[in-house]
């Protein structure tokens, strides 16, 4: 091993019944480096991760550590932890009811001989060292999720760690946040540490990164130095193929001929969750966002919408008659469907087949005391696992099995299979690949081109160019504009935020 790796895996396999998970992937990472490890969901991240950290045991291939002179042997999370190899997860895994001391140091020693002012004083220079915003005698749950991850990272860094795998670390976090996060990166790159990133924002890994690792299908596909990979070239490399141009396909695609009816429109509407009384409406086949920035009132606004949150004033109409949408049963008997920002809490029921939950909305329609066959259940879930590529090893599988963007398919065949009118997707791309995301987009706007009315949230502005032709922009819980067609950009977007727009209703 060079003196300056820390880290190398050569030939890993990992095979599950029926899935070839890893099939003899090299992987390398150096002292004082960030490296990225990047690929679509189900590419074999996680796996590789995994028998890293002794959570699963390799079939084939070997692995070395700085010290080490022969290929060490990891079979639990422990012995990874011996060998100084640590991972900080997207959920963190530290107690928010105890201090931060306490959660740096727990599970490590005899509690009924701790010494608490040592601890607390060496927690406190640990801290200190890597300029981290909190004190060890404050509840970690006081502080923000980016201190908590630091904390957790603390943790990891004074086992005397050489390599840090961060899992998603950013995903929860604002941009200061993200910031305060990559600083204290580099103080570690800067003292030795190895660190794994693993993230789908790509521009996070082109400020922070100095290399790249690309998994496609289990299999490596390269190495690359950040500056010599362009990020047209990263998405290619990790899809397997060019990289369609999605704001192409938006210009070729048909526009629906009845294009000016409208199909939903509210007046006056609002609800407890503090979103200004707003009008709105979506004409037939059309695709418009709500955007704005975190906290702007945008997800509040289709919940509204959806009666996902208590409707407080208002009226409807659907197809220019007046309804009556008080609760979401009733929104769904109108055609309207609604995937929500939250997957795991609002969408997915975890320990339901993927073909539970794909049935799930109809069977609400329909009625539980009028349940489908298990013939007509396991035909409409055939038909919407090959309609989406969901990757699962079966339609019973249990959903709490599948990559996220997997999971975010599913609900999408939920409410495809319910045939509606108007289709509310809030956050539908959030952490999951590159290529999953090209998908749903390119689903989003087929619908659109077979009469189905569409609005779609992101917090990537230029997802929402992408597919929108119409962007309600909101502020402070109450709508500050709208831009369409030829104003549509990110500065007219900006700017309309920032109140000084022309296009301000």
């Amino acid at each position: 091993m060079s003196d300056n790796v820390i880290l190398t895996m050569r030939g890993i396999s990992k095979e599950f019944p029926g899935v070839k998970a890893l099939s003899n992937v090299d992987f390398t990472l150096r002292k004082g480096e960030i490296h990225a490890l990047m690929g679509e969901n189900g590419a074999g991240k996680s796996t590789l991760v995994k028998v890293l950290t002794g959570v699963h045991i390799k079939d084939s291939g070997e692995i070395r550590i700085e010290g080490h002179d022969e290929p060490v042997s990891i079979r639990s999370p422990q012995d990874a932890q011996n060998l100084g190899i640590s991972t900080v997860y997207q959920e963190i895994t530290l107690c928010p009811n105890l201090t931060v001391a306490e959660n740096m140091f727990i599970g490590r020693g005899n509690y009924r001989f701790i010494n608490w002012r040592a601890q607390e004083k060496r927690a406190n220079e640990i801290l200190t060292k890597l300029n981290i915003p909190a004190k060890a005698s404050q509840q970690l749950g006081t502080c923000s999720l980016a201190v908590q991850q630091m904390v957790a990272i603390a943790r990891a860094v004074d086992m005397e760690c050489k390599v840090l795998i961060l899992d998603e670390p950013t995903s929860s976090l604002d941009e200061r946040e993200v910031a305060l996060l990559f600083k204290l990166m580099r103080d570690l790159k800067s003292r030795g540490v190895g660190i794994i990133f693993i993230t789908h924002f790509l521009d996070q890994v082109y400020e922070v990164c100095d290399k790249i690792t690309v998994l496609r299908n289990g299999e490596l596909v390269g190495e690359y130095e950040i500056k010599d990979m362009p990020e047209v070239e990263l998405i290619s490399a990790m899809l397997g193929k060019d990289l369609e141009d999605i704001s192409k396909l938006k210009d070729e695609k048909k526009v629906y001929e009845g294009k000016d009816e409208v199909v939903y429109e509210a007046h006056n509407l609002s609800s407890t969750e503090g979103v200004k009384p707003f009008d709105f409406k979506i004409k037939k086949g059309e695709v418009n966002g709500f955007t704005g920035l975190l906290g702007s009132g945008r997800s509040e606004s289709v919940r509204a919408i959806f009666a996902a949150d208590r409707v407080t004033s208002g009226s409807v109409k659907m197809n220019d008659k007046e309804v009556k949408i008080q609760k979401p049963k009733d929104a769904m008997k109108n055609g309207i469907g609604y995937l929500p920002e939250d997957r795991k809490g609002d969408g997915i029921i975890q320990d339901l087949s993927v073909r539970e939950n794909i049935i799930l909305a109809l069977q609400v329609l329909n009625g539980f005391f009028k349940p489908f066959s298990r013939a007509e259940s396991e035909k409409f879930a055939d038909e919407f696992i090959e309609l989406l590529n969901i990757k699962t090893a079966s339609k019973e599988t249990p959903i709490k099995s599948l990559s996220g963007g997997n999971q975010q398919k599913v609900i999408l065949a939920r409410w495809l299979l319910t045939n509606p009118q108007y289709l509310i997707l809030d956050e539908p791309t959030r952490g999951i690949d590159v290529g999953t995301k090209v998908e749903i987009q390119k689903q989003v706007l087929k619908l659109a081109e077979k009469g189905v009315s569409v609005t779609f949230i992101s917090s990537e502005i230029q997802e929402m160019l992408n597919v929108c032709s119409r962007l309600i922009v909101m502020r402070d819980r109450r709508i500050v504009g709208e831009l369409k067609d030829e104003e549509l950009s990110q500065d007219n977007i900006m700017s309309t935020i920032a109140g000084g727009s022309n296009h301000n209703e």
